[in-house]
C-alpha cells in the first residue's frame, strides 16, 4: 500500500486531500502541532521536516502547507520564506535519499500581473510581493533537487473552513449594509475540495508505479477553475448564490479600485492561469468557478 505523507492536514487544502487520498493508500497526517499520527513537523523548524519523513518512510508527500497570509509576509518575510521557499526543498531532498515523490503546491502570485491573457506555465514569474517570492524560490528549490515532483499552481482558494474570501464575505454580509470590493484583480477562484479531488485523480493513474508516474509527468502546472472574474464579481456572485441571504444586512455592493484599499502587500492585477497543460496531461476537466461556487454554497 502506498504511504502518503501530507502536511498541513488541518489547512484548508490539507484537510480536503486527507480525505480524497485515502483511495490511493496510507494517508499519515502531519501539521504543526501533533496530529492524529502522533507526529509533529513544523516547516519552520527543518529538522522536524527531516525527522518525520525518515520515520514515516513514505512512498509520496504531498505538500499543501504554506505561510499564506499574504500581507503579513511584508513584515515577517524570514518566517515566509523559511516555510514558503526553505521547506520544500529540504521536504525534496529527503524525498530523493528515500526515493519517495512530491506534490507541492503554489500560487498564481509567482506572477506580475501585467498580462492580458491567462499565464502559462512557460511564462516568466516575476512576484510583486514578499509571498510570491517565497512561493517561487519554494518552487525553484524542489527543481534543483531533482526528486519527482508535480508542482501544481492555484489561485484564489476558499472553502468552508479557515479563513478566506468566501467566509469573510458571508460574515460582513450579515453585519454591515454596505460593503467595498476591489473590481480590477482579475484571477480565478478556485474551491479547496476542487483541488484535492483533482489531486486524487491525477495521482489514481500512477497508482502502479508512482514514483515511475510521477518521474515521466515531472514539472509545473497550472491548477485552477476556469474563468475568470475579479474580487468584486466574486462577492457579488457570493451574495446571489447565498441560501441564507435572507439574513443579510447588506444593502449596497460597492465596486473600489485597489488604490481605494491599500495593503501591505501589493496584489497582481491579473493573475488567471492557463489550465491546458493540466487538462490535456492528465485528462483532468477543470468546472468553472461558477459551476463549484453554486456547489459550494448549494
Amino acid at each position: 500500500m502506498t504511504r502518503i505523507l501530507l502536511t498541513g492536514s488541518t489547512g484548508q487544502v490539507g484537510w480536503e486531500l486527507q480525505r480524497t487520498l485515502m483511495t490511493l493508500g496510507e494517508v499519515i497526517p502531519v501539521g504543526r502541532e501533533v496530529s492524529s499520527s502522533g507526529l509533529r513537523m513544523d516547516l519552520s523548524q527543518p529538522d522536524t521536516i527531516c525527522h518525520v519523513i525518515r520515520e514515516v518512510q513514505p512512498d509520496l508527500i504531498v505538500n499543501p502547507a504554506a505561510y499564506t497570509a499574504v500581507d503579513k509576509a511584508e513584515s515577517e518575510p524570514e518566517l515566509a520564506m523559511a516555510v514558503n521557499g526553505t521547506a520544500p526543498g529540504v521536504i525534496a531532498e529527503e524525498a530523493k535519499l528515500i526515493g519517495a515523490g512530491v506534490i507541492h503546491y503554489s500560487t498564481d502570485y509567482v506572477f506580475n500581473g501585467t498580462q492580458a491573457t491567462p499565464y502559462t506555465e512557460q511564462d516568466e514569474p516575476d512576484p510583486q510581493n514578499i509571498y510570491g517570492k517565497t512561493k517561487l524560490a519554494g518552487e525553484k528549490a524542489i527543481q534543483a533537487v531533482g526528486t519527482p515532483h508535480l508542482i501544481l499552481r492555484t489561485s484564489w482558494v476558499y472553502g468552508l473552513r479557515g479563513k478566506n474570501f468566501l467566509l469573510t464575505m458571508l460574515k460582513l454580509a450579515r453585519e454591515r449594509e454596505e460593503i467595498r470590493v476591489v473590481d480590477d484583480q482579475v484571477g480565478a477562484p478556485t474551491w479547496s475540495r476542487m483541488i484535492a479531488e483533482s489531486t486524487a485523480h491525477i495521482l489514481s493513474q500512477g497508482r502502479q508505479d508512482m514514483l515511475g508516474f510521477l518521474s515521466s509527468k515531472s514539472g509545473t502546472y497550472h491548477l485552477t477553475a476556469t474563468g475568470q472574474t475579479s474580487w468584486y464579481g466574486f462577492a457579488k456572485a457570493i451574495f446571489e448564490l447565498d441560501p441564507k441571504r435572507s439574513e443579510h444586512k447588506l444593502k449596497n455592493l460597492v465596486a473600489i479600485p485597489s488604490e481605494q484599499y491599500p495593503t501591505p502587500a501589493k496584489r497582481p492585477a491579473y493573475s488567471s492561469l492557463n489550465t491546458q497543460k493540466i487538462s490535456s496531461t492528465f485528462r483532468l476537466s477543470l468546472p468553472s468557478w461558477q459551476k463549484k461556487l453554486k456547489l459550494v454554497l448549494g
